[in-house]
């Protein structure tokens, strides 16, 4: 029993400093990785950056298509309402008379 308690705390240094060791080379390699990672989000900013200028192009276009629309619809609401008051205009009139 008295060999068991002087190594036991021997073996438990041992995985300690075993546990350490480890720990510390999976840590040099997180760095490592980091890096790549990080070199590789920059090179995709940078190809983002530059689809911007399509992007915009784009949303220009598609403004434009929408003010167009938009105008259209407008004309034509504008256009059938004119045409139902007359209507309603002339079938005041009959009823009147």
């Amino acid at each position: 029993m008295e060999s068991l308690s002087s190594i036991l705390p021997i073996i438990i240094y041992i995985l300690l400093i075993i546990f350490l060791i480890v720990a510390i080379i999976i840590g040099i390699k997180l760095v490592f990785t980091l890096d790549k990672v990080n070199l590789l989000v920059d090179d995709v900013t940078a190809k983002v950056k530059t689809l911007d200028r399509v992007f915009n192009v784009i949303d220009f276009a598609s403004d434009k298509v929408t003010s167009l629309g938009e105008s259209v619809i407008a004309f034509v609401t504008k256009f059938f309402g004119k045409m139902f008051k007359k209507k309603l205009k002339d079938m005041e009139d009959d009823e009147d008379e």
